[in-house]
């Protein structure tokens, strides 16, 4: 089975076009999500605050995820001619749509680490 799509590409599962697999190939992986959560944060962020931000991520996994956000047109980089020069990255207003879905997996995971927490507590 294909891992990968092109942005024309729509993933089948059990002949349909499945609209979860093709987000997940969008917006998946261990770095994306926490990217566009960090910039939904600010207005804007420099290349090394978001890596400042992200703990544990290297430069090359930073600079391929902001890439594939940026295909997806969910972040735009911003070069700005100032002394010195220096790039920012915001979220587009195609990239804050999915602030709300964040929102909601935000309070998923809170209330799962306590339920786990809470089980452990009663050990």
């Amino acid at each position: 089975m294909q891992t990968t799509y092109s942005g024309k590409e729509i993933p089948q599962l059990a002949g349909e076009k499945c609209s979860v697999i093709y987000a997940l190939e969008v917006i998946g992986g261990k770095w994306k999500l926490p990217i566009i959560w960090k910039l939904s944060k600010k207005e804007s962020l420099r290349y090394n605050e978001l890596k400042r931000e992200l703990e544990g991520i290297t430069n090359v996994m930073l600079t391929r995820s902001l890439q594939s956000l940026e295909e997806h047109r969910l972040v735009i980089r911003k070069e700005l001619q100032h002394i010195p020069p220096h790039v920012e990255y915001a979220l587009t207003d195609h990239g804050r749509a999915l602030i709300p879905a964040l929102e909601v997996i935000k309070d998923w995971g809170q209330a799962e680490m306590e339920r786990v927490q809470s089980l452990t507590d009663d050990r």
